[in-house]
Protein backbone atom coordinates (compact mmCIF):
# COMPACT_ATOMS: atom_id res chain seq x y z
CA UNK A 1 0.00 0.00 0.00
CA UNK A 2 2.95 2.31 0.52
CA UNK A 3 3.41 5.34 2.67
CA UNK A 4 0.54 7.42 1.29
CA UNK A 5 0.63 9.94 4.16
CA UNK A 6 4.43 10.23 4.25
CA UNK A 7 4.50 13.61 2.55
CA UNK A 8 2.54 15.00 5.51
CA UNK A 9 4.75 13.54 8.24
CA UNK A 10 6.05 16.91 9.47
CA UNK A 11 2.47 18.13 9.93
CA UNK A 12 1.38 14.97 11.74
CA UNK A 13 4.45 15.22 13.98
CA UNK A 14 3.55 18.83 14.83
CA UNK A 15 0.00 17.75 15.69
CA UNK A 16 1.35 14.91 17.84
CA UNK A 17 3.68 17.30 19.70
CA UNK A 18 0.95 19.91 20.23
CA UNK A 19 -1.75 17.49 21.39
CA UNK A 20 0.59 15.51 23.66
CA UNK A 21 1.95 18.73 25.17
CA UNK A 22 -1.50 20.16 25.85
CA UNK A 23 -2.79 16.92 27.37
CA UNK A 24 0.32 16.70 29.57
CA UNK A 25 -0.18 20.33 30.64
CA UNK A 26 -3.74 19.47 31.68
CA UNK A 27 -2.38 16.82 34.06
CA UNK A 28 -0.24 19.53 35.64
CA UNK A 29 -3.13 21.98 35.68
CA UNK A 30 -5.19 19.44 37.56
CA UNK A 31 -2.47 19.07 40.20
CA UNK A 32 -1.63 22.78 40.50
CA UNK A 33 -5.02 24.45 40.09
CA UNK A 34 -7.58 21.68 40.57
CA UNK A 35 -8.78 22.21 37.02
CA UNK A 36 -10.18 20.33 35.21
CA UNK A 37 -11.89 17.99 37.61
CA UNK A 38 -12.59 20.12 40.64
CA UNK A 39 -9.96 18.46 42.84
CA UNK A 40 -8.06 20.39 45.48
CA UNK A 41 -4.63 21.61 44.31
CA UNK A 42 -1.64 19.75 45.71
CA UNK A 43 1.00 21.33 47.91
CA UNK A 44 3.67 22.92 45.69
CA UNK A 45 6.48 21.87 48.01
CA UNK A 46 5.66 18.20 47.58
CA UNK A 47 6.57 15.47 45.12
CA UNK A 48 3.17 15.84 43.45
CA UNK A 49 3.65 19.62 43.35
CA UNK A 50 6.97 19.26 41.54
CA UNK A 51 5.33 16.76 39.17
CA UNK A 52 2.55 19.26 38.52
CA UNK A 53 5.05 22.02 37.74
CA UNK A 54 6.94 19.78 35.30
CA UNK A 55 3.72 18.59 33.69
CA UNK A 56 2.13 22.04 33.35
CA UNK A 57 5.09 24.09 32.21
CA UNK A 58 6.82 21.23 30.36
CA UNK A 59 3.60 20.40 28.54
CA UNK A 60 3.12 24.02 27.48
CA UNK A 61 6.72 24.27 26.27
CA UNK A 62 6.31 21.07 24.27
CA UNK A 63 2.99 22.23 22.81
CA UNK A 64 4.27 25.61 21.65
CA UNK A 65 7.62 24.20 20.57
CA UNK A 66 9.95 26.22 22.78
CA UNK A 67 13.00 24.42 24.19
CA UNK A 68 11.12 21.29 23.14
CA UNK A 69 13.96 18.78 23.34
CA UNK A 70 14.93 19.82 26.87
CA UNK A 71 11.32 20.00 28.11
CA UNK A 72 10.44 16.64 26.55
CA UNK A 73 13.53 14.98 28.00
CA UNK A 74 12.66 16.21 31.51
CA UNK A 75 9.02 15.16 31.03
CA UNK A 76 10.15 11.72 29.85
CA UNK A 77 12.27 11.29 32.95
CA UNK A 78 9.44 12.44 35.18
CA UNK A 79 7.15 9.85 33.63
CA UNK A 80 9.74 7.11 34.13
CA UNK A 81 10.04 8.08 37.80
CA UNK A 82 6.23 8.24 38.11
CA UNK A 83 5.91 4.76 36.65
CA UNK A 84 8.46 3.16 38.95
CA UNK A 85 7.32 5.02 42.07
CA UNK A 86 3.56 4.77 41.65
CA UNK A 87 2.87 1.77 39.43
CA UNK A 88 5.64 -0.80 39.09
CA UNK A 89 5.54 -1.82 42.73
CA UNK A 90 1.94 -3.04 42.31
CA UNK A 91 2.51 -5.33 39.34
CA UNK A 92 5.07 -5.86 36.59
CA UNK A 93 2.66 -5.22 33.71
CA UNK A 94 1.67 -1.63 32.87
CA UNK A 95 -1.78 -2.72 31.73
CA UNK A 96 -2.43 -4.32 35.13
CA UNK A 97 -0.86 -1.61 37.33
CA UNK A 98 -2.52 1.38 35.57
CA UNK A 99 0.88 2.61 34.45
CA UNK A 100 0.45 2.38 30.69
CA UNK A 101 -0.16 6.14 30.33
CA UNK A 102 3.08 6.86 32.20
CA UNK A 103 5.00 4.44 29.98
CA UNK A 104 3.43 5.83 26.82
CA UNK A 105 4.18 9.45 27.80
CA UNK A 106 7.73 8.45 28.77
CA UNK A 107 8.54 7.01 25.37
CA UNK A 108 6.54 9.61 23.44
CA UNK A 109 8.47 12.42 25.11
CA UNK A 110 11.74 10.60 24.60
CA UNK A 111 10.93 10.49 20.87
CA UNK A 112 10.00 14.18 20.87
CA UNK A 113 13.23 15.00 22.72
CA UNK A 114 15.21 13.20 20.02
CA UNK A 115 13.33 14.78 17.10
CA UNK A 116 13.04 18.36 18.31
CA UNK A 117 10.41 21.01 17.76
CA UNK A 118 9.66 20.62 14.09
CA UNK A 119 7.30 22.90 12.21
CA UNK A 120 4.63 25.06 13.84
CA UNK A 121 6.91 25.86 16.76
CA UNK A 122 8.42 28.91 18.38
CA UNK A 123 11.85 27.35 17.93
CA UNK A 124 11.24 27.21 14.16
CA UNK A 125 10.15 30.85 14.17
CA UNK A 126 13.35 31.78 16.00
CA UNK A 127 15.38 29.74 13.46
CA UNK A 128 16.79 27.41 16.05
CA UNK A 129 17.90 23.90 15.16
CA UNK A 130 14.50 22.23 15.22
CA UNK A 131 15.61 18.88 13.84
CA UNK A 132 12.30 18.73 11.97
CA UNK A 133 13.56 16.84 8.98
CA UNK A 134 16.70 14.79 8.58
CA UNK A 135 19.12 16.46 6.22
CA UNK A 136 20.25 14.26 3.34
CA UNK A 137 23.07 15.17 1.04
CA UNK A 138 21.71 14.72 -2.48
CA UNK A 139 24.69 16.08 -4.40
CA UNK A 140 26.61 13.64 -6.55
CA UNK A 141 29.85 15.51 -6.89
Amino acid sequence: MGNFLGKYNSYFYALLRIVAGLLFALHGSQKLFGFPGGKDPVELASLMGVAGIIEFFGGLLIAVGLFTSIAAFIASGQMAVAYFMAHASENAWPLLNNGELSVLYCFLFLYIASRGSGIWSIDALLNRNTAAEPRVNTSFG
